[in-house]
């Protein structure tokens, strides 16, 4: 009798086991639900400030839309990370410019947390100011443009990570 009721005990025992341990595992394989609309539009936000900064001939804070090791290559070259490329390429080049135009803007992203992956196409339109040293007249540039960019979300913020943009002529303007 006292080995039926040690059998039993044990039998017991190992399926109150396996059952602690069943929702141990369940509990940790929990899925945290993302909202995705959310996050995309929060993307479309760092985008769209960084749009907004080059049209406004005004980079002030764009820094803190970049990750410090970020990496930006413009029409097949490196540039850097978005600080080089800020210093010595697109904040001296914007003081050229009398405006810049963003058109037939269209942006779209696929989020698989803690990243994003987004392209935009767009038109710009650059009124290039006069340039008496070096001879050159006012014009207007008008070029279709693509941009391909990484951003990854930390500590709850997006940030651009690497980016890739080329343009060529605008063959419809």
């Amino acid at each position: 009798m006292n080995t039926l009721k040690t059998i039993i005990t044990l039998i017991i025992v190992a399926i109150l086991f396996t059952n602690c341990t069943n929702n141990k595992t369940t509990d940790s394989k929990r899925v945290q639900t993302v909202d995705i609309p959310a996050e995309k539009q929060a993307v479309f936000t760092v985008l769209k400030n960084y749009k907004d900064a080059i049209q406004n001939l005004n980079v002030e804070g764009t820094l803190d839309l970049f990750s410090k090791d970020s990496e930006v290559y413009e029409s097949g070259g490196s540039e850097g990370s978005y600080s080089n490329y800020l210093g010595h390429h697109l904040g001296p080049e914007l003081d050229y410019f009398n405006s810049f135009i963003f058109s037939d803007y269209k942006v779209n992203a696929i989020i698989d947390l803690p990243y994003a992956f987004t392209t935009e196409t767009y038109i710009y339109t650059i009124d290039l100011k006069a340039n008496e040293k070096k001879g050159r007249e006012s014009r207007i540039i008008n070029k279709k443009g693509v941009a391909t960019s990484i951003l990854k979300k930390t500590n709850g913020v997006w940030k651009i990570i690497k980016t890739h943009s080329s343009s060529r002529a605008n063959k419809n303007h």
